[in-house]
C-alpha cells in the first residue's frame, strides 16, 4: 500500500465513522475509530478481511518479484522471466536489475537505500537472487527458505525511551516471555510503546530494570527490540525472573539446555487452557468432529469444560448447550455422539492429545508401543524423577531419549497434572495399545521421508511406515534403508546418495503400501 494511499485510507475511515455517529445521533468518539499504524499492517489487514468486497475497496497495489507454478517457463534466468512478465502488463518493480560483480550489487543497494525515504511506498531492504534458473534448481530449499536468495536489510531506525516497567505474558505452550512497557515513542513513523524482552537470558545480557533508559529498534521495520541499555551502571535493584506462573503459580522452569522458561501447569494454567483443548480434540489427537475453536471458546466462557475429562462430561450440559444460540438438538447430538464414540479412542491419541513437552505423535506412538497401557505409562512417569533405572528403560526405547524421559518426570511430578490425568482415565477406555504390521517390502527396514509429500502428511506416513513393520527415522544415516523424497528434497537427498541408499518417489511408495494390502 502507497504512503500517499494509507494516509487516506486511515482518514476514509475516520470519515465514515463520524457519518455513522452523525447518523445515529450519538457522540464522536475518534479514539475508537479504527486507524491503522503503518502502511503494512493496512495492508495486511486489507488482505486477511473475509469480506472480499471490503478488500476490493481498499488501495492495494503489489510487484510481482517471482512465480509460482508455470507450464511454461519464458526464458533461461529469473531476470528473463520478469522481463517476460513486465512486457505482459505484469507491474515489475523499475528497480529489478542484474549485475555480474558483487560491487554492482552493494552499488544498487545503497542507491535504493538513498532514495528509500522518497519512494512513495515503505521498503526494509532488497533481496539478491541467483539468476540462473538452473543453478536455483540445483541449489534447492532449507527448509521453507530458497538457498539461491538472500535478503539484505537496511540499517534500522533507532530512539531512545525509558523502560517503565516489565511483564510476563504466558504463552499457549506455557513459555513465560517478559515484555518491556515503555515511555511511549515514534520510531519509523510508527508509535511504540511495548517490546519483547524474549526471555530470562536476554533481559539479564542487556542488564535492563525498570526505570532504565533504553535504544530501541524496529527489527527489520517491523518488530520492537531493545539494543541497549544506557542505565546499566545506575544504581538500581535488578529484575528478578519469576520462578511461578503469574496466571495460575504453578513452577516455571527452563529445561537443561534451553533459554525459555516455562510453566508446567498445563491444563490448569488459564493461558495455556484455550489451545490446550483445541490440540486436545484436533484432527492429529483426539479427532472430535463437530468440537472446533468456536465450540471449545463458548464451552470454556459457559463454564462447561476445564479440562480433557469435562468434555467427555458435555452429556450433562445438554440443555444448557441447546438453550444458547445457534445450537439446535441435531447438532447437540451429533457432537455429543462423536464425544462418545472417542471414549475407547487409541491411547496414543490420548496421549499425543494431552500436549505433554516433546511428546509428539510419533514418540506417543513409540512410548505406548513398549508400555502398552497408559496406566503403565503413569506408573513410569511418577517413577522416572527417583529411578535411574526407569530413566534407563525409557531413554532405551528406540527414538527416545532423555529429553522425553524428563518431559515424563516433570508431568507427574505436578500434583494438579496428575489429577488431570486420573480424571481423564476415569471417563475414558482406550484399549491396549498393540501395533499390528503387515507382510511387506520394507518389513525390519529403516525409512526417512524427506522434501514435501503432496498427497499425504509426514506423521500419515510416518504410521504407513510403521503400519507396514518398518521403523520411520527423522534423518539419514548409515542405518538408513529406504528415502522416500518428494519435491524440494535437499541435504538428506544428497547424503543418501553418498551413502548408496535407495531413493524412491512418493509415487513409489504408495506402491509399496498397496502391495501390502
Amino acid at each position: 500500500m502507497a504512503k500517499a494511499d494509507f494516509i487516506g485510507l486511515n482518514q476514509r475511515l475516520m470519515d465514515e465513522g463520524k457519518a455513522d455517529a452523525e447518523a445515529r445521533n450519538i457522540p464522536f468518539d475518534p479514539n475508537k475509530i479504527r486507524q491503522f499504524a503503518n502502511p503494512r499492517n493496512a495492508a495486511a489487514g486489507s488482505l486477511r478481511q473475509k469480506d472480499a468486497q471490503v478488500t476490493a475497496r481498499r488501495p492495494l497495489k503489489f510487484w510481482a518479484h517471482g512465480w509460482g507454478v508455470s507450464s511454461d517457463i519464458p526464458g533461461a534466468t529469473a531476470y528473463d522471466v520478469m522481463e517476460a512478465m513486465k512486457s505482459w502488463g505484469v507491474p515489475v518493480s523499475p528497480m529489478v536489475k542484474r549485475f555480474e560483480t558483487l560491487d554492482e550489487i552493494l552499488a544498487h543497494y545503497r542507491l535504493i537505500e538513498a532514495e528509500r525515504a522518497d519512494l512513495p511506498y515503505d521498503i526494509d531492504g532488497v533481496v539478491y537472487k541467483v539468476d540462473r534458473l538452473d543453478y536455483q534448481q540445483r541449489l534447492g530449499f532449507v527448509a521453507k527458505a530458497p538457498r539461491w536468495a538472500l535478503a539484505h536489510k537496511f540499517p534500522a531506525e533507532q530512539a531512545q525511551t525509558t523502560l517503565e516497567s516489565i511483564d510476563i505474558q504466558v504463552g499457549r505452550t506455557g513459555k513465560l516471555t517478559p515484555v518491556g512497557r515503555l515511555k511511549p515513542v515514534t520510531v519509523g513513523g510508527v508509535v511504540v510503546s511495548n517490546v519483547t524482552l524474549h526471555n530470562r537470558d536476554e533481559i539479564e545480557r542487556l542488564g535492563v530494570r525498570p526505570g532504565d533508559r533504553v535504544v530501541i529498534q524496529r527489527a527489520g521495520d517491523v518488530i520492537p527490540q531493545v539494543v541497549k541499555n544506557l542505565t546499566r551502571d545506575e544504581n538500581r535493584a535488578p529484575y528478578h525472573f519469576p520462578d511461578h506462573c503469574p496466571e495460575c503459580h504453578s513452577e516455571a522452569v527452563a529445561e537443561e539446555g534451553e533459554v525459555d522458561v516455562r510453566c508446567t501447569g498445563g491444563l490448569i494454567c488459564p493461558a495455556q487452557r484455550f489451545q490446550r483443548l483445541v490440540h486436545f480434540v484436533s484432527r492429529a489427537a483426539l479427532d472430535i468432529a463437530g468440537l472446533g475453536e468456536k465450540s471449545i471458546a463458548e464451552f470454556i466462557e459457559a463454564g462447561f469444560i476445564e479440562s480433557p475429562a469435562d468434555i467427555f462430561r458435555l452429556h450433562q450440559h445438554r440443555d444448557e448447550i441447546l438453550a444458547r444460540g445457534g445450537w439446535q438438538e441435531k447438532s447437540v447430538d451429533n457432537l455429543l455422539a462423536a464425544v462418545e464414540n472417542k471414549r475407547s479412542a487409541d491411547a496414543a491419541r490420548f496421549l499425543f492429545g494431552l500436549g505433554i513437552r516433546h511428546i509428539g505423535a510419533v514418540t506417543a506412538r513409540d512410548l505406548l508401543k513398549n508400555f502398552t497401557t497408559l496406566q503403565k505409562l503413569a506408573e513410569v512417569g511418577k517413577a522416572v524423577r527417583e529411578s535411574e533405572a526407569v530413566r534407563e528403560e525409557i531413554t532405551a526405547i528406540d527414538g527416545v531419549g532423555p529429553t522425553v524421559a524428563q518431559a515424563l518426570a516433570d508431568f507427574f511430578h505436578e500434583p494438579h497434572n496428575v489429577k488431570v490425568w486420573d480424571d481423564l482415565l476415569n471417563e475414558v477406555s482406550p484399549p491396549d495399545y498393540i501395533v499390528e504390521t503387515k507382510d511387506s517390502a520394507v518389513a525390519g527396514k529403516t525409512v526417512v521421508f524427506t522434501g514435501k509429500l503432496e498427497t499425504m502428511s509426514r506423521d500419515e506416513a510416518k504410521a504407513q511406515a510403521e503400519a507396514l513393520g518398518a521403523k520411520a527415522s527423522g534423518s539419514v544415516s548409515s542405518k538408513t534403508d529406504l528415502l522416500v523424497a518428494g519435491p524440494g528434497a535437499g541435504s538428506k537427498m544428497k547424503k543418501a546418495a553418498e551413502l548408496g541408499i535407495e531413493v524412491i518417489d512418493e509415487a513409489a511408495w504408495a506402491e509399496i503400501v498397496k502391495a501390502a494390502g
